[in-house]
């Protein structure tokens, strides 16, 4: 049985979850409809053999729902998403750019996810398409290669930047780490985070937050807003579907494109998926891990996969009742840029 500690819905509505043991039910203060989502979240929680943890938020009306929301847990392949944003950092800086050549050597290949590990080596890619790899396929490969040119410590320097406290990435992929390592590290594997961060990372690729916090934010600019469609085609065309999308529309659904913009993580006993998703009534970023499960096979239907897929549609269902609309699903989502140290922007 799964426990959970604190589940925010609303401007300033709160929704507590105990432990949840035969008999509890979700506490609410707030609107009735809020309290029917909190009511529908935890009866999907519940029905789940394993735990889940939730952070999602409408960025236009400020609504958050979360469910052991500051949870630390198992990263996967969502920290691929922290790579990523310092590759575009490291662009608009041009520390990098999207056409660097990286040379993927004979012995560079890792097992997993990903097309990498079955071409012929030497093979010269450009960074751009390495991170494509690791976005749309995950490709574990194309991570490492990704992570040698970008730099681990690049990468955890620009976490704390963002000021995320729980959120680390360890090592490469298939790799021993290397040096010192935090005591913590042998737990969670590549990566740890809690859903809050995470959401947050995906949040700031969204609004296209690439300033420094010393910046005033303004108008995002034509250079910034390139970097960012870049990501997002990226995160546009995930391939692995079953799990924040798989009720809410296929990628051949809409003229437009994919109304979700995704990053997942799997191990055996670890779903998750993180994404920001065109609401016909304002976008919205949700981050879900079930973790612990019972499940761990790795099927579409493994029982991680279609709790996640069942707590978005109920989100959705709730926030966004027309559904979602790919056509605002743009560098900076339509929202007026938000302070530094301000507003829905601001880390929590």
């Amino acid at each position: 049985m799964h426990e959970m500690k604190v589940c925010e819905i609303g401007l300033a509505m709160a929704v507590t979850f105990g432990a949840l043991g035969a008999g509890a039910r979700a506490q609410t203060e707030g609107a009735a409809p809020e309290a029917a989502l909190a009511g529908r979240l935890d009866d999907i929680a519940r029905q789940h053999h394993g735990r889940v943890a939730l952070y999602a938020t409408q960025l236009n009306t400020g609504r958050v729902v979360g469910i052991d929301a500051d949870r630390v847990v198992q990263t996967a392949s969502a920290i691929k998403l922290t790579v990523l944003f310092e590759a575009m950092e490291q662009v608009r800086a041009g520390k990098a750019h999207w056409e660097d050549k990286l040379t993927l050597k004979p012995g560079d290949a890792v097992s997993g996810s990903g097309v990498l590990l079955f071409l012929d080596a030497p093979l010269e890619l450009t960074l751009k398409d390495v991170l494509t790899l690791m976005i749309v396929m995950s490709d574990n490969t194309a991570t490492n290669l990704a992570i040698d040119r970008i730099g681990l410590d690049a990468v955890n320097a620009r976490i704390a930047w963002m000021g995320l406290k729980d959120t680390h990435l360890y090592k490469k992929i298939g790799k021993p780490a290397e040096g010192p390592m935090p005591a913590d590290q042998a737990k969670f594997g590549l990566g740890k985070t809690t859903p809050r961060e995470m959401a947050r990372v995906m949040e700031r690729i969204g609004r296209c937050e690439l300033a420094g916090p010393q910046e005033t934010r303004g108008p995002i600019s034509e250079a910034d807003a390139a970097i960012c469609g870049v990501a997002m085609k990226m995160l546009r065309n995930q391939f692995y579907r079953d799990t924040i999308p798989r009720y809410l529309e296929k990628l051949d659904q809409t003229e437009s494109g994919s109304g979700t913009a995704s990053k997942t993580g799997s191990l055996n006993a670890v779903r998750a998926d993180v994404a920001i998703l065109a609401g016909k009534t304002g976008p919205m970023v949700f981050s879900i891990f079930t973790y612990d499960n019972k499940d761990t096979g790795w099927t579409a239907d493994n029982e991680g996969e279609v709790t996640i897929a069942k707590l978005a549609r109920a989100i959705v269902e709730a926030w966004s009742p027309a559904g979602i609309d790919g056509k605002t699903l743009v560098p900076g989502l339509g929202l007026a840029a938000a302070a530094a140290n301000g507003g829905a922007a601001a880390s929590k």
